[in-house]
């Protein structure tokens, strides 16, 4: 989906994100919740935005994910604990996708949906690299993410009063 489409769609991104965040270790409150969709909405403006959205066959939303090119004055690498290298954080607004959000509801995890979506996502961006930040408690997702190839690069705390999460990146063929 390009950024209209996943905006017509909020409600169903909404409904998995609510579901998925509201376990532990994430705890997001419905306030949570709101403060994550006044983003998304500014989130899908973004001209290199991607989203995807996966429904069971009663059309029930499952699973989304959801990203954008990070521009030349992106604040993603100003999150992290320790500084990186200079060459790691040069961006022009296409070398780096970030992926913001990949979730799927506890029914349907492990069967590969959280794969799809991700390479949904990421199928025909010219993109570089990937970077996303993983709450460190969430082993599933830590798991799947070192499986498809992503390594750690540092530690940060996405947003004010979030825990630490690991900041992972994947380097893409080309």
């Amino acid at each position: 989906m390009d950024g209209p489409a996943a905006a017509q769609a909020e409600d169903a991104f909404r409904i998995v994100y609510a579901k998925v965040f509201a376990e532990t270790p994430y705890c997001e409150t419905a306030d949570d919740v709101k403060a994550t969709f006044r983003r998304f909405r500014s989130q899908t403006r973004k001209h290199t935005f991607r989203g995807a959205l996966a429904r069971a066959e009663d059309g029930d939303p499952v699973g989304i994910a959801y990203g954008y090119a990070l521009g030349p004055s992106t604040g993603w690498w100003d999150q992290l604990t320790l500084p990186v290298p200079d060459e790691m954080r040069r961006e022009d607004g296409r070398r780096t996708f970030g992926l913001v959000e990949l979730a799927v509801r506890t029914p349907w995890r492990g069967g590969g949906i959280a794969r799809r979506l991700h390479d949904t996502v990421l199928d025909g961006n010219d993109a570089e690299r990937v970077v996303l930040n993983v709450h460190p408690e969430s082993r599933a997702a830590v798991g799947a993410y070192r499986s498809w190839g992503y390594r750690k690069v540092g530690e940060a705390r996405p947003w004010e009063g979030a825990d630490l999460h690991h900041v992972l990146l994947l380097s893409l063929p080309h």
